[in-house]
């Protein structure tokens, strides 16, 4: 229940005679140490009247039913409708259904956004959502309750006594869930089971604290680990036919975590449009393929550059061309290519001196994290050969700073470097169950403000977008997989100029913006508008407003 801004409420109240001004005085002092509380949710604790009078009086002030959420009032299957994560995030619980009406009880009825995604994934299921209020405290037990439900439902995977069969079934279910990365958190009183989905972690399960050293052992065992360390290690899993899959340990407070990253084995590099590389086949060769250069592609962590790497190489890969990768590790295997792996015996830069050697055309440098392998690049850029490489920075034109930073003089950036890609992965809304609307005319404002700033022009006359609803085939999130969105900046004598001068990024960036230059903002709203995605996940990843 939303009580901020409305201190009417308790006035109300007393009006009515529901509770004494004093009652309203206890709860505003508890509110001032509880300022996240609720006058009513304190009302309630203070018990100062009976509860049912005080939510039905406080959902006749607000314009709803209101009504004590107990295990009772529950009639439905809660997870056929809605997942815990939405019923988490919106703090609601649909309790009945009567006439094609899905009651549904809030924590606060005046979150309108709220209310509004609960009424389009009920209509998406021929329901009409009727709302109810009810006490924070009720929905929180239900959610509680709702979570042990959904872990039932992973296969009672914490129920097994075979250890084998848990760690089993917790990998199989991961693959059939397109997860990218599981984690296995110990913690004080159980183990916290969590999946990576399209860039999202959502938690699967939760195994009992005495099923601990059997699991650790069982993962040990099949990543190849030492059994008898705690502290950090790295193994691999073989034992799954289509999937390579890395594991990671770490010692925590409670034990030890494991994170499990999920590797499908030979499968298909996507090509670079598919992807949501924007342009034309014509604008990426202008891009890329330059010999005596270096194309750097930017990106935080997990944001899909690796992916990136190898659609550029599969799009550069010609038998009469001699490609050669260097990578920690190695995660995708190609025909065609020469591809050496990272060790700990070895290094990036080492394997690069080695690879000179070897008559390439163009080389792969997985990441670029030092001085020493910075220099390498370029004196291979230098030399004829085409270098393909990642770094950590937050966009296109801090590539320019980054290398500054790592040591590299100005001169053999602005020579060398012949673009900076950098990107980042939003997810896409899924095909079946996204809901088609037009715009409103405060979204329409955002886009073609941003368009103004960045001097492009949005056409918005008969676009339309769409809400992410939730569906059996995405998981009720309303997404499935993810799309890239990029900004490219061509390094033009101009900037070369700017960069051989000294020139701080500030001035760069209003050079390149003065060109063919746009920030991934531009290209997220092209997207937005092409109905690939929408404003609230752009604006998760990338804050527009």
């Amino acid at each position: 229940m939303n009580m901020r801004k409305r201190q009417p409420i308790g006035i109300e109240l007393v009006k009515r005679g529901i509770v004494q001004e004093d009652d309203i005085e206890r709860a505003l002092k508890e509110q001032r140490k509880k300022p996240n509380k609720k006058i009513g949710e304190i009302l309630y604790e203070l018990e100062v009247c009976n509860a049912q009078v005080l939510i039905e009086a406080i959902g006749e002030i607000l314009g709803v039913k209101g009504m004590l959420l107990t295990e009772d009032s529950i009639k439905i299957s809660v997870l056929d409708y809605i997942s815990l994560e939405i019923a988490q995030k919106n703090k609601v619980i649909p309790f009945e259904i009567i006439n094609g009406k899905m009651k549904v009880c809030f924590s606060d009825t005046t979150n309108r956004k709220n209310i509004e995604t609960m009424r389009l994934l009920m209509l998406n299921k021929g329901l009409i959502v009727e709302p109810y209020i009810t006490f924070q405290s009720m929905i929180d037990k239900a959610l509680k309750n709702l979570g042990g439900t959904a872990e039932k439902n992973m296969a009672q995977i914490g129920n097994d006594d075979n250890t084998t069969e848990i760690v089993d079934s917790i990998i199989k279910t991961a693959m059939e869930k397109r997860t990218s990365d599981i984690h296995i958190e110990p913690e004080k009183d159980d183990i916290r089971v969590r999946y990576r989905i399209d860039g999202e972690l959502y938690t699967a399960t939760r195994i009992p604290k005495n099923k601990q050293a059997q699991i650790v052992g069982r993962l040990k065992a099949i990543s190849n680990m030492h059994q008898e360390k705690q502290e950090s290690q790295d193994g691999r899993i073989l034992a799954y036919e289509d999937y390579n899959i890395r594991v990671s340990s770490q010692k925590n407070v409670y034990g030890e975590k494991f994170v499990l990253r999920l590797l499908k084995k030979n499968s298909n590099i996507k090509n670079i449009f598919d992807l949501g590389f924007p342009g034309t086949e014509q604008e990426l060769n202008k891009s890329i393929n330059k010999r005596n250069s270096i194309t750097i592609i930017a990106a935080p962590t997990g944001e899909g550059k690796t992916t990136s790497l190898y659609s550029f190489i599969d799009y550069l890969n010609r038998p009469e061309i001699n490609i050669t990768t260097i990578e920690d590790p190695v995660e995708i295997r190609i025909d065609g290519l020469n591809q050496i792996e990272v060790d700990a015996k070895s290094t990036f830069s080492g394997a690069l001196r080695t690879v000179l050697r070897q008559d390439p055309d163009i080389i792969l440098v997985g990441e670029i994290r030092d001085r020493e392998t910075a220099e390498i690049a370029i004196q291979s850029g230098q030399t004829g050969h085409y270098v393909l490489s990642t770094i950590h920075t937050i966009d296109a034109v801090e590539v320019i700073t980054r290398l500054r930073k790592i040591g590299l003089p100005d001169y053999d950036i602005a020579s060398t470097v012949a673009t900076a890609i950098s990107q980042r992965l939003v997810r896409k809304l899924c095909p079946k169950c996204r809901k088609k609307r037009e715009f409103t005319s405060q979204e329409k404002e955002i886009i073609q403000n941003i368009g103004k700033k960045y001097n492009t022009e949005f056409n918005l006359e008969n676009a339309v977008t769409y809400d992410a609803i939730g569906c059996s085939s995405c998981n009720n999130t309303g997404y499935y997989d993810r799309i890239g969105i990029f900004e490219i900046l061509d390094l033009t004598d101009d900037i070369k100029e700017l960069i051989m001068s000294g020139k701080s990024s500030i001035e760069i960036r209003k050079k390149a913006l003065e060109g063919s230059y746009r920030p991934l903002v531009i290209d997220g709203l092209n997207k937005v508008i092409a109905g690939k995605t929408n404003l609230e996940e752009l604006n998760r990843k990338i804050l527009i407003f």
